[in-house]
């Protein structure tokens, strides 16, 4: 394809949503900064709108034509909709006008003082954060929307009009991106087991049919309406509902351009419901949904457009744009001018800002990056390519084509050693002594008593634990003096645990600087970014670790700090590892192998980690999991083959111990319903889960199983600065003894607490250590 497509038509690229976190992670320090009381809500206010216009312009300078506007969230998109549609549960005090921003806050974090919208009292001190889960089957985690016995919708933020006037102001027309009706229900719950919410959809489309008469009027010509349930196993009624709810708006503001948008994965048996609704266009996320394009060709309704999602929004690597406009150049011309747009797979939520600045990254591996910026720089590309033909963007096509052989034909990718190890795995290397032989061993080992207390690992990285390891980082710390300022923050975490009698302890982590990072840097086939910065939520952004490579385990990674830590006491501290399946899940992993493949490769480092800590004389080994759930896939019939593997590769690195040593692992914020019997196979010895938000409602999996296990139900939610009392925790505590045997429950938090302050922590440990004790005093 030499010759333009489209001459003279320029094809619309879009972005679909990009990181609001801001270059250097601004949004995060202007919360903070907020929330700690140091700045007013103006300051926080200013920092948005400075952030939200440098992204509109950036995206402009790179030639993006659909550039989003409400795809920018102080906390969370999910949570803003539900403040848009007033679905604001009682118990935050708000019954009128607009959501204040610190109810807002309330939703999202919990809070120690009083909430209210001024026209009504708020229902007390302490209110408790909402439920928060991952987005689908991202690191993403959002706001459940909680919906209430006669639930009342109605319009308490005009926030997506009132950036959409924002952008028009600086001259720049945006495509305002709203949660779709169908995907905000189907996300929520309700405490009220009999309350459907899809049954809730006609009262909330006159919120939405209100917000969009009123983009309507401000001029706004496409609305983007994200429906990623349509990448999940719908049932006829939710279908139904999806064809309600867009005759209803597409007919409430008939001057707009709808553009439904299906991603992370592809809507299979959904296409012929998409298709049919009465929108002006489709999204299609092609680097997951890849075979619905020809499905959808055959039969796209006339006048209906295509937005095809080509640039992977979810990964870092450059894109093979040569073969990319090999694919969707016969679409175009297929199409015409007006019905095919170019956009990434999903909202560049997913992916860091701009790959420039990652100096401390060789230029061959740097090359081969491609971060927010970067990709819509290729979806400009392409566009340009589709309009003025492949010789206006020649040198382009060919480097890009050049990175993605060089990648492919690159020796750092492939290890020997690697491969044949892989190669000589067998059944009996994930296989231990059965669980009922193995406890009387652990029970003789540990000497614990009933209903044992532990944390999750981490203890709060203070300012002073951050400035000293930047400061060695800059080598104006030495090592010498790095290591004994860690070896005194570890001792001094020993001895407070001690003193308030936690069971099984833990080191603190004080050297790590996050649960995957920390052992990435350790292992080969790893690379890190310096400002590859993703939000995880609300202020909490992490580093993911580039996996470029096959991986092993040069040395042993926290065998001397679990070692060190155990030589300070008789009591027992867990060696602290994050798990394979982890590992892959909050990477960003190669794509020219199945993540199968590069899981067990994981799983065998890791085991030879595990197999190091036994030796050292560590008695519990704790391998955390919290991204079994979310790596699940998104339609049921795809879930065995990824749960073989998954529960596979974490008994591959559990089980090179003997009986006697109890393995730990910890998963956070899932639905256990679903997986609970590949949680069984996994046959961890202990396993501790979040369930304080839903009030031990999680628990529920696991009896309706009859789990045989240990598990540690969290007493008390470390995502909130909001710090519970001794009698909340016990009463959690009766509730799980109602659904475990006694002699099961371990008493611990949600998650680990390095986001915490010491000043919220020791409070509540002291309070769950009183609670477990307690429950021992019960008959």
């Amino acid at each position: 394809m030499s010759q333009p497509i489209l001459p003279g038509a320029a094809v619309p690229v879009a972005t679909m949503g990009v990181p609001r976190i801001g270059p250097r992670r601004e949004l995060k320090s202007a919360l903070e900064s907020y929330w700690a009381g140091r700045t007013g809500p103006a300051d926080l206010l200013a920092t948005a709108r400075t952030l939200r216009a440098a992204s509109w312009r950036r995206q402009q300078a790179l030639g993006i034509t659909h550039i989003p506007s409400n795809d920018f969230s102080l906390y969370d998109h999910v949570l803003d909709t539900s403040v848009m549609v007033g679905a604001v549960p009682a118990l935050y005090g708000w019954t009128c006008g607009p959501v204040p921003l610190e109810t807002c806050f309330a939703m999202a974090r919990g809070s120690q003082g009083r909430s209210g919208c001024g026209c009504a009292p708020a229902a007390g001190d302490g209110l408790p954060a909402q439920e928060m889960t991952k987005w689908f089957d991202t690191n993403y985690h959002f706001m459940v929307p909680e919906f209430e016995p006669g639930q009342r919708f109605r319009l308490a933020s005009t926030k997506p009009v009132d950036e959409f006037l924002e952008a028009k102001a600086l001259g720049i027309l945006t495509r305002p991106v709203l949660v779709g009706p169908v995907t905000y229900l189907l996300l929520g719950k309700s405490k009220d087991a009999d309350l459907e919410p899809l049954s809730l959809l006609d009262g909330l489309l006159p919120v939405y049919a209100e917000v969009l008469r009123r983009l309507e009027a401000a001029g706004a010509d496409w609305v983007q309406m994200d429906e990623p349930c349509l990448a999940l196993d719908l049932d006829d009624g939710a279908r139904q509902a999806l064809r309600r709810a867009y005759a209803a708006l597409s007919a409430a503001a008939p001057g707009l351009k709808l553009l439904v948008a299906g991603y992370f994965g592809p809507l299979g048996d959904n296409l012929e419901t998409a298709l049919a609704l009465p929108v002006a266009g489709l999204h299609l996320d092609l680097v997951r949904g890849g075979a619905d394009l020809e499905r959808a060709l055959e039969r796209l309704p006339d006048g209906l457009a295509l937005s095809l999602g080509v640039i992977d929004g979810r990964n870092v690597w450059r894109a093979d744009l040569p073969a990319i406009l090999d694919r969707i150049g016969p679409v175009a011309e297929r199409l015409g001018p007006g019905r095919v747009l170019l956009a990434p797979s999903c909202s560049l939520l997913h992916v860091p800002v701009d790959s420039e600045g990652e100096t401390g990254l060789d230029d061959e591996l740097r090359g081969w990056l491609a971060f927010a910026v970067q990709k819509m720089a290729e979806l400009a590309t392409l566009g340009r390519a589709l309009t003025e033909g492949r010789g206006a963007v020649a040198d382009v096509l060919d480097a890009a084509a050049r990175t993605v052989a060089s990648r492919r034909a690159s020796p750092r990718i492939h290890d020997a050693a690697v491969a044949a190890r892989l190669a000589a795995v067998t059944p009996e290397m994930a296989r231990r002594l059965p669980y009922a032989e193995r406890r009387p061993l652990q029970a003789a080992r540990l000497g614990l008593p009933r209903f044992p207390t532990t944390t999750i690992g981490s203890f709060p990285q203070t300012d002073a634990v951050r400035k000293a390891r930047a400061a060695h980082i800059k080598g104006t710390l030495s090592d010498p003096d790095y290591l004994s300022f860690l070896r005194h923050e570890t001792e001094a975490a020993i001895r407070w645990q001690e003193e308030v009698d936690i069971d099984v302890l833990v080191h603190g982590e004080f050297e790590r600087n996050d649960m995957v990072q920390y052992f990435g840097e350790q292992l080969a086939g790893y690379a890190f970014t310096r400002n590859g910065w993703v939000q995880s939520y609300g202020s909490r952004c992490v580093r993911p670790p580039i996996i470029f490579g096959d991986v092993s385990r040069p040395a042993p990674m926290t065998v001397d700090w679990a070692g060190y830590a155990q030589s300070l006491t008789d009591r027992p501290v867990k060696g602290m590892l994050t798990g394979p399946v982890t590992m892959l899940q909050w990477s960003f992993v190669r794509d020219d192998l199945p993540r199968a493949a590069v899981c067990r490769q994981i799983a065998l480092a890791l085991r030879d980690e595990v197999v190091d800590l036994e030796r050292a004389g560590i008695r519990a080994v704790q391998i955390d999991e919290p991204a079994i759930r979310e790596g699940l896939p998104l339609r049921r019939a795809d879930w065995a083959a990824y749960l073989d593997w998954a529960v596979e590769c974490f008994r591959l690195s559990a089980s090179g111990v003997r009986p006697e040593t109890q393995i730990h692992t910890h998963m956070c914020y899932s639905e256990f319903n679903d997986i609970i019997e590949a949680i069984g196979a996994m046959d961890a010895d202990v396993i501790s889960i979040e369930t304080s938000r839903s009030k031990m409602e999680l628990l529920d999996a696991f009896t309706g199983y009859r789990y045989p296990n240990e598990i540690g139900p969290g007493v008390y939610d470390i995502h909130s600065p909001r710090v519970p009392g001794v009698d909340e925790m016990v009463a959690l505590l009766v509730k799980a003894r109602e659904r475990l045997k006694p002699d099961q429950i371990w008493v611990n938090p949600d998650c680990g607490l390095k986001t915490r302050r010491w000043e919220e922590v020791k409070p509540a440990l002291v309070a769950m250590v009183a609670a477990a004790k307690a429950l021992r005093a019960m008959p």
